[in-house]
């Protein structure tokens, strides 16, 4: 009897430890749950906040013009797009845009001035010809508007370039004449100076850290931007290295040759300003004079003829 007493008591023992961890297992496992739950939702506020901080123009342009371009980049040709990634090169890649995508903007462009210009004549109850002839019209100036912002930013960027590039050898000869060498000297240049060009050569350093070498890394700068005196000077490079010339010497000639072509692009500016300020002479300033010196003269004239006749 005692024996079967103690089993029952052990067993009941057993049978209240098995309840209460049951009991606190099921409590930890809703506790977990909830903290999940608790944590996905902190997440996803931080990720709304997150999303709502961007501007507009990333969190409701930018992934519509990608999902345009998904359907456009089926459309354009291989060679367009290729010439369109180009240019985006030199122009120093506006807003990260992909050429699909900026192809998708231009087309928006188009369609917005194309609606807008037929809303205006249909607001002023023009003729339907009229309508489409307006039409017609700001989809024309839509698609010019593309191409000719994308050109601007390509020669004004350029141009930066071609400007910078006296000093920017300058400053890489002194500090190869320094004893550094020309990794160490471009980056000392990068340092001390600021621009698209330094730019640029930050790219090229860049690239040839992570493993490019000197040759293709220098390539890839002359490609990107698309300056004739970069493409001249990175050629010279390539040259020099090949054939295991002093890069000093090298880099001191071309940038005499870089301050003798700047030299003479200003000489062909002032050559060019006489011819160029002719325009405003002959619409502008002659007219006045002509008014000045002739038209008392002119009145003297009309007077004295009219007199003549009564």
């Amino acid at each position: 009897m005692a024996k079967v007493l103690f089993s029952t008591f052990i067993f009941s023992i057993l049978l209240a430890i098995a309840f209460i961890n049951s009991q606190f297992r099921a409590k930890n496992i809703l506790l977990k749950r909830l903290q999940k739950v608790v944590m996905s939702q902190a997440a996803q506020k931080k990720l709304e906040e997150d999303e709502l901080s961007k501007p507009f123009s990333e969190r409701v342009i930018r992934p519509l013009l990608i999902r345009i371009s998904q359907i456009i980049v089926k459309l354009i040709p291989m060679k367009s797009r290729e010439k369109l990634q180009r240019e985006l090169q030199y122009a120093g890649n506006p807003w990260n845009l992909k050429p699909q995508e900026f192809q998708a903007l231009q087309y928006g462009v188009i369609i917005l001035l194309f609606l807008g210009g037929w809303f205006l004549a249909l607001l002023a109850g023009k003729p339907a010809f009229v309508q489409l002839f307006l039409a017609l019209t700001g989809g024309i100036l839509g698609a010019l508007t593309g191409k000719f912002y994308l050109s601007s930013l390509i020669s004004r960027r350029q141009a930066a370039i071609q400007k910078e590039l006296p000093e920017v050898l300058d400053l890489l000869t002194v500090s190869v004449d320094a004893g550094l060498g020309f990794d160490s000297a471009l980056m000392r240049v990068v340092e001390k100076s600021s621009g698209e060009l330094s730019n640029e050569l930050r790219k090229t350093l860049q690239e040839i850290q992570m493993g490019k070498t000197r040759r293709e890394a220098l390539r890839d700068l002359g490609q990107r931007t698309g300056v004739e005196d970069l493409l001249t000077f990175v050629g010279s490079m390539i040259q020099a290295d090949q054939l295991g010339v002093s890069i000093s010497k090298v880099i001191r000639t071309q940038a005499d040759q870089m301050r003798l072509k700047r030299r003479q692009r200003i000489e062909e500016k002032a050559m060019k300003a006489p011819v160029k300020m002719l325009i405003p002479l002959v619409l502008f300033i002659f007219p006045s004079i002509f008014i000045v010196l002739l038209g008392p003269a002119i009145l003297q004239m009309i007077k004295a003829f009219t007199g003549g006749g009564m």
